[in-house]
């Protein structure tokens, strides 16, 4: 079995609809330019609140991938 080395980097989703949608958004905008994408694990979430109202939800995420050794 072959070793393997990840990164985790951190972005931020953010959506007008939902924290699940502000996660999907973050993954997908990460996937287009990050290859090999393993998994994202939600490390916090928040609201921006405007006159007493939601605005929108956003999620924080560490995500991983794994590098390319070059095999």
């Amino acid at each position: 079995m072959a070793e393997s080395v990840y990164r985790v980097t951190e972005v931020i989703g953010v959506s007008t609809e939902s924290w699940e949608a502000a996660a999907r958004t973050a993954v997908e905008t990460a996937a287009k330019t990050v290859r090999d994408l393993r998994v994202a694990e939600v490390t916090r979430q928040d609201l921006t609140i405007e006159d007493g109202g939601i605005v929108n939800f956003r999620v924080r995420l560490g995500i991983s991938f794994k590098y390319d050794s070059g095999d």
